[in-house]
């Protein structure tokens, strides 16, 4: 059987392009390891329109339903991307055929890439601080990075922690001014400022982390967890073997039609060069449903 239509992801991107591709009748599916992407994993979403205040996981859940009875989700993983005739998408449980196909696979988590990081994952060392918040009750925390993610993390564990390092590398955190305003008015929070964590240390478990440079007379600094939060890069390594154009950075280049250099290859969201390195919920699922309608519009004409 040959597809109309393939999504790769779930997230926002994927998840939007699944609904406009269904009222479009486009003989369509999404596989996606995960569904709701990093999107998901926000503590509090507060600039999505019709939602004052949502968490991330249940915003996705409202796409999830929606999408639910109009697309089927696969959870599998892609291992490898060709063209033929059509695209062929091996999964480690099958091979599928799509005369088209949207990658929306969204971005991965980037590594300090420090001594102790890989050791002490998950006994201190996190990259989710909506997944593993609450397990930091009463205890000291850190978190690395100075972007509005790195800031809500804060935020959230200071609600559970007795108290929270914010450690950023350059002289001034570079969060929205809401969250920036949020985190001074929290007596938890003590923001560290051009300053690197270069290693993590413990036991069993991680103790302290070592910093580039003295902080109140010491460079250790006593920590039960440490989350980072340095922001993230695109998941290409797939589509590398298509010839699929990348940026600089390694995204992928799109049109305004979402289009990449391939014939009948498409793009949105994270993943993309496009409006979405904003990296909003709100641009990556516009840029699924540009997706969507370009497919519709390609496969009319082909």
């Amino acid at each position: 059987m040959v597809y109309d239509l393939i999504i790769i992801g779930a997230g926002p991107a994927g998840l939007s392009a699944a609904i406009y591709a269904s009222r479009y009748n486009l003989n369509t599916f999404i596989i996606s390891e995960e569904i709701g992407g990093m999107a998901s994993e926000a503590y509090k979403i507060e600039n999505y329109p019709g939602f004052k205040s949502i968490p991330g996981m249940e915003l996705m859940n409202k796409f999830k339903e929606q999408v639910k009875g109009l697309v089927d989700i696969k959870q599998e993983r892609v291992i490898e991307f060709k063209k033929e005739n059509n695209f062929v998408i091996t999964t480690k449980k099958s091979i599928y055929k799509s005369k088209t196909v949207i990658v929306a696979a969204g971005t991965k988590r980037r590594k300090l890439n420090i001594k102790g990081e890989k050791e002490f994952l998950g006994r201190g060392v996190s990259y989710c601080a909506t997944c593993d918040a609450a397990f930091f009750k009463d205890r000291i925390v850190g978190v690395v990075g100075g972007n509005d993610a790195a800031a809500m993390s804060a935020l959230l564990l200071a609600e559970y922690a007795k108290k929270v390092f914010i450690i950023y590398r350059k002289e001034k955190i570079r969060a929205e001014p809401l969250r920036v305003s949020q985190l001074e008015k929290n007596k938890k929070i003590t923001i560290i400022n051009s300053t690197n964590v270069v290693a993590v240390n413990g036991d069993k478990m991680m103790s302290s982390v070592t910093l580039d440079r003295e902080f109140n007379n010491s460079k250790e600094l006593n920590l039960n967890g440490l989350f980072i939060e340095i922001g993230s890069i695109p998941s290409t390594v797939l589509t590398k073997k298509l010839g699929i154009k990348l940026d600089e950075e390694g995204y992928i280049i799109v049109d305004s039609s979402q289009k990449t250099n391939v014939n009948g290859f498409y793009a949105a969201g994270d993943i993309t060069s496009g409006s979405n390195k904003f990296r909003q919920i709100i641009t990556a699922a516009s840029e699924g449903a540009i997706a969507a309608h370009s497919v519709y519009e390609f496969l009319k004409n082909n």
